[in-house]
């Protein structure tokens, strides 16, 4: 069997490979740098004397929720990663993108297919200049070959807005990561804000109860009229009435719940446990690192440089598409005689394409992908002023809510002193039932506006930890495979 034969043309082939691959360094389209973003020097809703323990234990790491100390929340918060439908969605669209970068990159190498073919030919015995084989048997195995020089840069721009946007979904699958944390504590402690309230009522009930029954003996012995005893019913009653209701918004909290740790609403459970505790002091940090920790601020500057990709993808479509072309195979008419040198067949070819006209689309392509660069900038500017908005809305609100817990504990002393006093005087005789009742009811309301303000306090520190990033930082972006370096020419 003799051996192939040597392919004249091949060194031709190879030195044009060789040229081509010294223009591919060459990208068409602008070279991407972060815009500025809008950052103040220091939050404003900070108090001057207002400083971070030493050492700061409350420092938010990726598990944020155990600043909290509560071990019932903590273990909810494992669940979301575990059976959270909405986080696992998520997680595909991630996979997706991861994909996508695959695909882009497939451009970098040529495209390769092969088969075979048998066919058994007659030809027309009265064709013009016929031969004397009017029959024949034509065996082929070919392998043909495909690849488009990336002159241009179009492949490489392609693989960036690819690796750019699979970045951009892994801060948004963190975004939703963090925004099922949050909302998971928020209900949980408004959860627990209700079974706090629920002791509270329950506790009062039975102070009325008590005060009913004073009542009813006082009236039994002619001091108190049936007045007295109708008001005391009526408070004891209207008190629990409130004590039930509150067991409608509990049980829609604990569905809640139920929903986002992946569980049907049906068969999960939380028990009572009527415990709030003081909110933990968040650091905030300084405000440019706000640009790091925020994961819908690192999408969007990925998908800045995403649209910024797109632009060269657009400007290359100006130039020429250079192809290389190439096939080798055997063909013979029996099996036997494939593999002899003379069976050996092989072609290779360039060719290069220009667009002439095409009516301004190329143009109006180009034009669209700067104007959605453009819009990429301003959405990117916009998350961060609302990522500020956020955090200052929510140190604000702590600052307040403080002032008002101090203010209102106070309220809560003193409706306590007054409904002892009204008591005491009603007791001998001095008032009437109506005065207990006045003071009876503003000390169960400055109790459960307590009880409601260390809630909204708790509520605020969660949201602050989510506006903070919740621990994240643009470090944890996952880093792709880099492709060749590209220079504008």
């Amino acid at each position: 069997m003799s051996s192939f034969p040597e392919w004249p043309g091949a060194s031709r082939v190879a030195a044009l490979l060789c040229l081509l691959a010294g223009f591919s360094g060459c990208a068409v389209g602008p070279r991407y740098s972060k815009p500025p973003a809008p950052t103040p020097p220091a939050f404003k809703e900070i108090p001057p004397d207002w400083k971070t323990a030493q050492p700061s234990d409350q420092a938010l790491r990726g598990k944020w929720w155990e600043v909290f100390g509560d071990p019932q929340l903590n273990a909810l918060e494992e669940q979301i990663a575990v059976s959270n439908e909405t986080l696992k969605a998520a997680q595909a669209q991630f996979e997706q993108a991861r994909s996508a970068i695959r695909f882009a990159r497939s451009g970098y190498y040529p495209a390769v297919s092969g088969g075979v073919s048998a066919s058994r030919v007659r030809l027309s015995e009265n064709r013009p200049l016929a031969s004397p084989a009017r029959q024949y048997t034509d065996l082929s195995l070919p392998i043909d070959a495909s690849y488009e020089a990336d002159v241009w840069g179009r492949v490489r721009r392609s693989v960036e807005a690819a690796r750019s946007n699979f970045q951009a979904s892994a801060a948004d699958l963190a975004s939703v990561r963090l925004s099922l944390q949050a909302e998971v504590a928020v209900d949980y402690f408004q959860l627990r804000s209700l079974d706090a309230e629920a002791q509270l009522l329950n506790s009062t009930v039975d102070a009325y109860q008590k005060a009913l029954q004073l009542t009813q003996s006082r009236y039994k012995g002619g001091v108190a009229s049936a007045v007295d005893v109708a008001q005391a019913q009526t408070q004891l009653e209207t008190t629990r009435a409130q004590a039930v209701d509150l067991g409608v918004q509990r049980a829609q909290y604990e569905h809640a719940i139920a929903v986002l740790v992946g569980q049907p609403a049906s068969t999960f459970n939380l028990g009572s446990m009527p415990s709030l505790n003081q909110p933990p002091v968040v650091p905030p940090g300084l405000p440019s690192q706000l640009l790091e920790r925020r994961p819908d601020i690192a999408a969007a500057e990925r998908r800045m440089e995403a649209a910024n990709a797109q632009i060269g993808i657009a400007r290359a479509a100006y130039y020429p598409i250079l192809n290389l072309t190439g096939s080798v195979g055997v063909e013979g008419t029996r099996l036997t005689n494939w593999f002899l040198g003379p069976s050996v067949f092989a072609a290779a070819g360039a060719s290069a394409v220009e667009t002439i006209f095409d009516g301004g689309r190329r143009r109006a392509i180009s034009e669209q992908a700067k104007a959605g660069y453009d819009q990429t900038v301003a959405n990117y500017r916009q998350t961060v002023l609302t990522a500020f908005q956020e955090v200052e809305d929510h140190l604000s609100t702590l600052r307040i809510l403080e002032t008002e817990a101090r203010t209102q504990d106070a309220a809560v002393a003193a409706s306590q002193r007054s409904l002892d006093l009204s008591t005491n005087r009603y007791k001998g005789g001095v008032v009437s039932y109506l005065e207990v009742i006045n003071a009876q009811s503003i000390a169960l309301a400055d109790q459960r506006a307590a009880v409601d303000i260390l809630r909204r306090r708790t509520t605020a520190a969660v949201l602050l930890i989510k506006a903070l990033g919740g621990g994240w930082d643009a470090s944890q972006l996952p880093v792709a495979q880099t492709a060749p370096s590209s220079s504008t020419p």
